[in-house]
């Protein structure tokens, strides 16, 4: 890939906190290209070291080992006042004493644009936020969705390379916080700017993103698209992290295809599997809810379980199933089906599952 794709190149970069032998490893050996003009994220549990790499292209940390480049050029040790980034917290940190247009103003007033400048683009910031009617208020007349807003077009007046969001939705309720999934998509298309984005809600991953990285215990286990990584998970982990995921164990009878597995629990599956184990190999097979589906028990080729729950919600209902040798699964179906179509608790069913919808994933 030409250079002049990447915005923030990030090679083979450790952070240790603390000695050698007894500190933490917070990132182990991380290597990551991150796209001009995209919507990339940061995914992954508390502790996983998404922040701190974060912290250290915007120049707050510095590595213990490895290369930031910003651009193509080598900013590992420069402060990050001389970096064109800049960085929205999840606080958002607003001056409480200047208005909103003052706070979106502050940025470009330190940098010594002219006059006419400042106000321009106070005004096109505003506008972007859909802010402009609040303008003269203060950041305590504001609600936490405004004061996002507020934060944003800060961040984004000096027009930087990179912009920097340290889980900004975190504070919001659950409502507010879906409408500011598509209000920063928006933005970030509209302006052209990178935007790197950090979070462990992996919905707002999948909702805003271009591209995903999924962090787990200082090492990035998988890089791509929200459908790449929802669709072919890497390993068990990004697999149950990503959206939920049923998993079932076995040993392959025959590779196939069609593959013959074996399940610990005793019954047999035979399916068409991409990558299957060779015969005789232990597998981990994982599959969606929706696509586990239900149907008569003596359907053949279906696996046969009990349905022992269903839990109502709203849109759909999960049915769980468990399997004749133990194994239970969800099985994610429209809430809409009535009469026969709808499962109830304490029947025996047949369980099988949408053409290629199993994946060995490794643990």
């Amino acid at each position: 890939m030409p250079l002049s794709d990447i915005a923030v190149s990030a090679q083979s970069v450790t952070k240790l906190f603390g000695s050698a032998e007894h500190g933490l490893r917070a990132l182990d050996n991380v290597s990551v290209d991150i796209r001009r003009n995209q919507f990339f994220t940061l995914l992954g549990p508390s502790g996983c070291g998404k922040t701190t790499l974060l912290r250290m292209i915007a120049g707050f940390e510095t590595p213990t080992a490895g290369v930031i480049e910003l651009d193509g050029r080598d900013i590992t040790a420069e402060p990050p006042f001389k970096r064109p980034v800049n960085t929205v917290f999840q606080s958002y940190a607003l001056f409480p004493h200047l208005t909103v247009a003052q706070n979106v103003s502050f940025g470009l007033e330190m940098l010594g644009r002219s006059r006419s400048e400042i106000r321009s683009t106070t005004e096109e910031m505003l506008a972007l936020v859909r802010m402009e009617a609040m303008a003269g208020r203060l950041p305590a007349q504001l609600s936490g969705g405004q004061q996002q807003r507020v934060a944003l077009a800060r961040a984004l007046a000096p027009r930087p390379s990179v912009l920097l969001l340290d889980e900004p939705l975190s504070a919001l309720d659950l409502k507010l916080r879906k409408q500011m999934q598509i209000e920063l998509k928006r933005m970030q298309v509209e302006t052209g700017i990178t935007f790197v984005f950090v979070t462990h809600d992996q919905e707002e991953a999948l909702t805003m993103s271009d591209r995903i990285a999924v962090m787990e215990a200082g090492h990035i286990l998988q890089i791509g698209s929200p459908r790449d990584i929802y669709e072919r998970p890497a390993n068990r982990f990004v697999a149950g992290f990503i959206g939920e995921s049923n998993f079932l164990e076995g040993r392959v009878v025959a590779d196939g295809p069609p593959a013959r597995i074996l399940l610990d629990g005793g019954q047999e599956l035979l399916a068409d599997i991409a990558d299957c184990p060779g015969t005789g190999e232990a597998a981990t097979i994982a599959v969606r809810p929706e696509y586990v589906l239900l149907g008569a028990a003596e359907a053949p080729g279906a696996l046969r379980g009990t349905i022992s729950n269903l839990i109502y919600f709203g849109t759909d209902m999960h049915c769980h199933v468990q399997l004749d040798g133990g194994e239970e699964l969800v099985a994610r179906i429209p809430a809409g089906l009535s009469g026969r179509e709808k499962p109830e608790a304490g029947t025996i069913a047949g369980v099988s599952f949408a053409p290629g919808a199993l994946r060995i994933v490794g643990n």
